[in-house]
């Protein structure tokens, strides 16, 4: 009644203009996995990774395979 379950939402985004990548803080350890522009890059930011079965569930979103960049 009052917890509802999760729905598993698709994404998309511009596969010739973006790249999946992961802004890691030095500092904090906090990632945020997200989006970089390959002209411009600017990173556009779309959820908070915690540990690894958030990452899975940004994969698993985005259809998202292999290794994904991570940067500082």
């Amino acid at each position: 009644m009052f917890f509802k379950r999760k729905q598993s939402i698709k994404g998309s985004y511009d596969r010739e203009h973006k790249k999946p990548a992961i802004r890691a803080s030095i500092c904090t350890g906090e990632q945020v996995g997200g989006f970089k522009d390959l002209s411009t890059g600017a990173f556009e930011e779309v959820m908070l990774i915690r540990d690894t079965a958030d990452l899975l569930v940004f994969k698993e979103r985005y259809g998202i395979e292999g290794d994904i960049e991570k940067f500082y």
